[in-house]
């Protein structure tokens, strides 16, 4: 029988560089991969989806640039593609893949649960190869990370990505596409409904695509979170590193307007308890003896680890009892200051430089389509949820060079619901981001037609 030709159309307009596209044809073709053309008449490769196979059908998966419409039409199966993703070696002990896509050069980590930066599993070094510079030069930083509930004052300060190990699946690995899926347990904290829970994280990266996707999954839960009951809802976190004095991104915007408060009073409040704890903790641990000796002098300058690390349940430093008793107090001042008449909402359709603001730091409101960019170098990180965050938590704190996108709002209260779609561009999108958004938003119509 005749193959059918693939109609691809973009509802939006404008060019689309390679678009993953997805199309089955209703016959069990022989072969992992396949040529096509498009009607520019450029050859493109088909990779087979293994995942999710169906006797008498064949699901490929290909990228295909566009201004607009093209067509694309098999030709037959290839033992050798010309180009596709690439694995190089690895930087990092826990790597689990170090991947050229012909875009981007990415690291994804298993992490080692040693309860410091450098432990974290998820994206540890990525770069846009035309670029060449490292968004998480150091190692110590992550992309896609995981927080809240878990890493919240009522739960002890849990940080999934920092104390537990993933297994990593590898679904799909062809030239086309690497579909990865993360497996893990978070610790248990102090809080009984958020014991036991399992997630698991899907990855996708596409030959050439200047963007990446993903989804989280995890057990159902219900708990309480700064005074507000929380079902299934997530802080994402995704960091970045310039070096002190040095920002990867200096501004931040949301499609449509940024709706934000400045300030972060619960990490002023975490740092004069931070002070308290120091001078006044009956705890006779080593791991306490330990944090005391590195939090002497100047408090202001230690590394902001130490300060959610002393209080946190993972390390033991302090007991159960003394974790809840004085991240209490921490809660219950934040949640007075943070609500106080004098720190306003702002409102603006220009993009905040938010190194400018108190703490470096500001809890703009619910979007789907947000940005961080350089304002110089024109670099810029374009984020699309399938649903929106009901708050985000920016950061770009120039002393220290990092720079974080977070989905939670006020004293760690996640805001993103599991199980949605988060696609992520990276390029020179500072004055085109928009359009960036609408096309991660937006996608190309697939339709077969059949020929002959």
């Amino acid at each position: 029988m005749p193959l059918p030709t693939v109609v691809i159309t973009d509802p939006v307009r404008g060019r689309r560089t390679r678009e993953p596209v997805t199309f089955t044809v209703e016959d069990d073709l022989d072969g992992a991969l396949w040529t096509a053309r498009t009607s520019a008449g450029d050859e493109v490769t088909c990779q087979r989806l293994r995942a999710g196979a169906e006797p008498g059908r064949s699901t490929f998966v290909a990228v295909v640039s566009l201004d607009g419409d093209t067509e694309l039409t098999l030709v037959g199966p290839v033992d050798d593609p010309v180009g596709g993703i690439r694995e190089l070696p690895a930087r990092e002990a826990d790597a689990f893949v170090r991947l050229d896509t012909g875009y981007f050069d990415l690291e994804l980590c298993r992490g080692t649960a040693g309860g410091t930066g450098s432990a974290k599993w998820g994206l540890r070094h990525f770069a846009a190869t035309a670029e060449g510079v490292d968004l998480l030069p150091s190692g110590n930083n992550a992309i896609g990370g995981f927080y809240g509930p878990f890493f919240t004052p009522e739960n002890g300060l849990i940080n999934p990505p920092e104390h537990s190990v993933v297994e990593i699946e590898a679904v799909e690995r062809g030239p086309v596409l690497h579909h990865y899926r993360m497996h893990g347990t978070v610790p248990d904290g102090l809080l009984p409904e958020l014991r036991d829970k399992r997630f698991a994280i899907d990855w996708w990266f596409t030959h050439g695509t200047p963007y990446f996707r993903r989804r989280y999954h995890l057990d159902d839960f219900r708990t309480v979170v700064n005074g507000r009951s929380v079902t299934n809802k997530i802080t994402v976190g995704d960091e970045f590193e310039g070096g002190q004095g040095e920002l990867v991104f200096d501004r931040f915007a949301a499609y449509g307007g940024t709706r934000y408060r400045a300030g972060d009073p619960y990490a002023r409040q975490l740092v004069r308890m931070v002070t308290e704890t120091i001078a006044g903790s009956t705890s006779t641990s080593a791991k306490f003896a330990a944090f005391r000796s590195l939090l002497t002098g100047d408090i202001e300058a230690a590394h902001w680890d130490l300060y959610w690390r002393l209080f946190c349940a993972w390390e033991g430093a302090l007991d159960a009892d003394e974790i809840s008793r004085r991240l209490a107090s921490v809660r219950a001042d934040s949640h007075v200051l943070a609500d106080l008449p004098e720190r306003a909402w702002t409102l603006t359709d220009e993009p905040v430089d938010v190194s400018a603001v108190p703490d470096e730091t500001i809890f703009p409101g619910p979007a789907d389509k947000t940005v961080e960019f350089h304002s110089r170098l024109g670099r810029a990180m374009v984020w699309w949820t399938s649903a929106p965050s009901g708050a985000f938590q920016i950061v770009q704190r120039r002393q220290s060079g990092w720079v974080n996108w977070g989905t939670n709002g006020e004293n760690e209260c996640p805001e993103l619901p599991v199980g949605v779609e988060i696609k992520t561009a990276y390029g020179r999108f500072r004055d085109t981001w928009q359009s960036v958004a609408t096309q991660l938003e937006t996608p190309v119509t697939v339709v077969l037609s059949d020929v002959g």
